[in-house]
């Protein structure tokens, strides 16, 4: 009777013990699987013969952000801006600043700045791009940024902005998100 109840709670204790090494290794297989998400990255290239910085999204999808048409710039060529955007872009992003897209004045110019929390001011290490003097920062980002025309496939050019005076603050992942969908 003793041999026959120890030998139920060795085959007992087994089977707990089996289950337990089991769960162990499948929830160890689970967390060390390579994530196979991409973060966005930035990038310029030509869409339709014009510099333009891309956004390639998570789900593979390349968005085009801005059209680089202006020549006000005199010391840099449209290509070279978006060269240079999409790296600062691609800096932000990595650094955890472009949460999101704020427009403001640094140094006297209208500028583009990525930020981290919606009141923060445009610095230095936040520049995204500098607008043409007399340019309407907030305007011109509100129309860059326009994610119903961009998700029409309106792409809008940076080559200036209209007049407003609402302050704008662009939550980016949301801009990213409605804009793929």
């Amino acid at each position: 009777m003793k041999l026959g109840m120890s030998s139920q709670v060795l085959t007992w204790s087994v089977r707990v013990f089996s289950l337990a090494t089991l769960t162990t290794i499948a929830t160890t297989t689970t967390l060390n699987q390579p994530s196979y998400a991409e973060s966005p990255t930035f990038s310029c290239s030509k869409s339709n013969g014009v510099p333009t910085t891309f956004v390639h999204t998570q789900d593979g999808k390349d968005l085009p952000v801005i059209r680089w048409v202006s020549k006000y710039f005199t010391g840099l060529t449209p290509q070279q801006r978006c060269q240079q955007v999409s790296r600062r872009f691609q800096r932000s992003y990595d650094n955890g600043t472009l949460k999101y897209i704020k427009p403001g004045m640094l140094k006297g110019q209208p500028v583009v700045c990525a930020v981290a929390e919606k009141n923060a001011a445009c610095t230095d290490t936040t520049l995204l791009f500098t607008l043409k003097p007399g340019s309407d920062p907030d305007a011109t980002a509100r129309q860059l940024f326009d994610r119903r025309a961009l998700a029409a496939g309106n792409t809008v050019n940076q080559n200036g902005g209209d007049t407003s005076n609402d302050p704008v603050n662009i939550d980016f992942e949301a801009y990213l998100y409605f804009t793929k969908n």
